[in-house]
Parts: C-alpha cells; sequence; structure tokens
C-alpha cells in the first residue's frame, strides 16, 4: 500500500473560553480523522458553516496550532516527532492560500517581491536570472505574467487577479499539498469558478493535493473528488463529492445540500442553524440529536461510531445505517 500524503487520526483540539478558574472548554475539533493517498493529486472539500472546525483543523496541518489529541502525519512523518521536523522541507510541501489575498501582501511591497522571495530564501533558485524563470513560468500558469506583475503594489490588481498570484506563489516551492482556506470567499462572484477552475487544472498539472475550505457548497461540488462534513467539531460524512451531494446520508449533510442551489450560494443563516451554545459542542452522544427530525433515544445515549457506508463512503449516524 502506497504511504499516506497526509494522514490525520483521531485529531481534538480543545479551547479555553473565559478565565482559568471560571472559564469554560470548548472542544472545537473532536477525534477527526481523514487522509489523502499519495499515490494520485485529489482535491478534498472541508464543508461545514462557521464555528464547525475547518478552519481549526486546517491549522493544525499547517502547524499553527497544535493538536491536543490524535495524531498527524505528513508522507509517513509524524508531526510531534520534533527531533525529525525540518521546517525547510515543510514549507517546501505544505502552502497555505488564505481567504483574503490583500492580507496576505504588505500594502508597502510590490507583489513580486514575495514571488522571489519564496523562489530565492528557500532554495528553489539559486540565482535572481533563475528565480526570474520560475517566477514567470509559475504566474504564467495562474494566467498571469512577470512582465504585467513586477513592480506593482497589492492594491492594482483586483481581489482575483492578486489571489492568482497568491496561488503562484504557493506554486513556486512545488507543494504536495495546498491547504486554501475559503479562497473564493472574497473575490467577485463572476471571477469565483476562474479560480476553481484553476485549482482543476493546477492539480493535474503540478500533482498537487488541495484541502479546499469552504461553506460555497456549490463550488466544493464542482471542484472536489472528496468532501468531509463537519459539525459542531466532529466529522460526521465523508465520500466522493458527486455521491455524497447527489445522495448525502447524513440529516445534516442532507440539510445543507437542499439549501444551496446553485453556484455561489451559501446556506441561509436560518437554514444554517448558527446557533453557537457552548453546550452542543459538550455534548458526548451524537451532537445533531437536538435537532434531528429522525434522532431516536439511541441517539440521545450513544455518539454513533464513523462507519464504512458502501465503497469509499464513512458517516457518523444511526439513521443512515438503517435507511
Amino acid at each position: 500500500m502506497a504511504e499516506k500524503l497526509l494522514e490525520i487520526k483521531n485529531v481534538s483540539k480543545i479551547f479555553r473560553i473565559g478565565g482559568m478558574l471560571m472559564g469554560k472548554k470548548l472542544v472545537a475539533v473532536d477525534d477527526v480523522s481523514l487522509d489523502i493517498d499519495s499515490d494520485r493529486p485529489v482535491i478534498l472539500a472541508i464543508v461545514g458553516e462557521s464555528g464547525c472546525g475547518k478552519s481549526t483543523l486546517c491549522k493544525m496541518i499547517l502547524r499553527m496550532h497544535t493538536p491536543d489529541g490524535g495524531t498527524i502525519k505528513l508522507l509517513g512523518h509524524d508531526y510531534a516527532d520534533r527531533k525529525g521536523y525540518d521546517p525547510k522541507q515543510f514549507r517546501l510541501d505544505v502552502q497555505p492560500i488564505y481567504q483574503n489575498p490583500y492580507e496576505s501582501f504588505s500594502m508597502r511591497k510590490t507583489v513580486d517581491t514575495y514571488l522571489y522571495n519564496t523562489a530565492l530564501r528557500l532554495g528553489i533558485c539559486k540565482s535572481r536570472a533563475e528565480a526570474d524563470k520560475v517566477v514567470d513560468e509559475t504566474l504564467h500558469s495562474v494566467g498571469m505574467s512577470l512582465q504585467v506583475v513586477k513592480g506593482k503594489y497589492p492594491t492594482q490588481f483586483s481581489g482575483g487577479e492578486l489571489q492568482r498570484i497568491s496561488i503562484a506563489r504557493a506554486l513556486i516551492t512545488r507543494p504536495k499539498l495546498i491547504i486554501a482556506d475559503e479562497p473564493v470567499a472574497a473575490i467577485d462572484a463572476s471571477m469565483k469558478m476562474n479560480i476553481v477552475n484553476l485549482f482543476k487544472d493546477l492539480k493535474e498539472q503540478y500533482k498537487v493535493s488541495f484541502i479546499y475550505i469552504t461553506h460555497d457548497l456549490s463550488t466544493a461540488y464542482y471542484v472536489s473528488d472528496y468532501i468531509a462534513t463537519l459539525y459542531r467539531g466532529g466529522l460526521i460524512e465523508y465520500g466522493p463529492a458527486k455521491v455524497l451531494m447527489d445522495d448525502p446520508a447524513h440529516p445534516y449533510t442532507e440539510l445543507l445540500m437542499n439549501a444551496v442551489p446553485r453556484v455561489g450560494d451559501k446556506w441561509k443563516e436560518s437554514e444554517a442553524m448558527p446557533d453557537m451554545e457552548e453546550k452542543e459542542y459538550a455534548i458526548t452522544y451524537c451532537k445533531f440529536a437536538p435537532r434531528c427530525p429522525y434522532a431516536t433515544e439511541e441517539c440521545r445515549k450513544d455518539k454513533p461510531p464513523l462507519t464504512s457506508f458502501g465503497s469509499e463512503r464513512k458517516v457518523r449516524c444511526y439513521h443512515a445505517l438503517v435507511k
């Protein structure tokens, strides 16, 4: 069996709310397990409403947060193995793309400065001339060019153009994994599908896998190979994108699918159930049970296991196992 590119096993993250004495604990990520194979590039979308834990999970993958439980491995190397951790190699292998491209660049620096720094400081190129070629080639892959970008500041580009430059910056290292956190949320609707289509093209061109964090479910349906649905910090459903969204097994996933009819739409707040009550995170049985029309006494007694549900699918739901 080929080594996993990324392996997340029983990972949890706990935050404390309030003071040390009277504060409460919030389990932001609760016993999540996911993996990405290394034998072929894929796009894995992580979906869920605000506060479901998707960004926290990806910050742990980027080493911005340390898990409070479980393990994360990249190409077989455990994140907890500090002796074996090579910061430079990690930055070559894993690159982020953030939601607002204007926050990724200083208004006081030209954007090409960031591209050259990535190429030279990480050892991709040995000279400025060599960097010119690599930077230009990478920019061309996202529909830009060094001639257009050179010497210009972030405010001289549209949001869509600047996000393309952000993507080019990530690609310079020829990463194995890109973490894209709501990458089209701050972009005009007319440009969203251009960026989404770009991810699909780059996946094949650079043989790079993406983790695509979003609550634009229609773009997730269009761009993703696999989808993982999170609710209150827990993974409740996982599977091939088309299968999962055409025939959701979990009642919450079904609710989300029905709420988003077309590209660019997000679920309405009333349907998304934005109530962030702390008690829901503390539930030890099914966290969706208080709002689930199919819930039984079994659902309110024990936490459903994450169970295989057909080929490549997993679901955490007693109802899904019998319907």
